[in-house]
């Protein structure tokens, strides 16, 4: 690794510390697992660290391109046919009661794709087309899928409260 200096040290610590949480909500969304969520943010602040990131343009691109980051992460791992989900995650994300909590737990069972659509678009408050730039995914995509996800909560929390 290339020697750093102390200001291109503040630089990235400062980095760390604005987007830490957010990068850590998003492995663990995508995830499920908050070991692994951990293991993601090393990778992709690692990625700063070894000097991978552009130039960022703005506080904006800077989150916008370590989302995309994160996603593409959390992607490959979930590829890997030795992983394995261990862990629940509502610690993560608590749940205000029992109502909250039933939703996330029904979040957390969704597909991968539709975990990734639902935490961006609803606990991170980005827009169908910052997803689709992240996800590098064309923008009907991605307000379809999200469409899809609403539809499986939907009817299994309706499944849930009728049984």
């Amino acid at each position: 690794m290339r020697e750093t200096s102390g200001r291109s040290l503040n630089r990235i610590e400062a980095c760390v510390l604005r987007h830490e949480n957010r990068i850590f909500r998003i492995a663990c969304a995508i995830l499920g697992n908050t070991t692994e969520a951990e293991d993601i943010m090393q990778e992709v602040f690692l990625k700063v660290v070894e000097g991978k990131a552009p130039r960022f343009q703005s506080p904006e691109h800077e989150a916008a391109w370590l989302t995309r980051v994160t996603v593409n992460q959390c992607r490959s791992l979930l590829r890997n046919p030795r992983r394995k989900r261990s862990e629940p995650l509502l610690d993560v994300y608590p749940a205000q009661d029992d109502e909250q909590y039933e939703l996330l737990e029904t979040v957390f069972s969704l597909p991968a794709k539709y975990r990734i659509a639902i935490c961006l678009f609803y606990y991170e408050g980005y827009s169908t087309r910052e997803i689709a730039e992240m996800t590098k995914q064309k923008e009907p995509t991605v307000r379809s899928i999200l469409t899809r996800a609403r539809h499986m909560l939907k009817a299994v929390l309706e499944e849930s409260h009728d049984g």
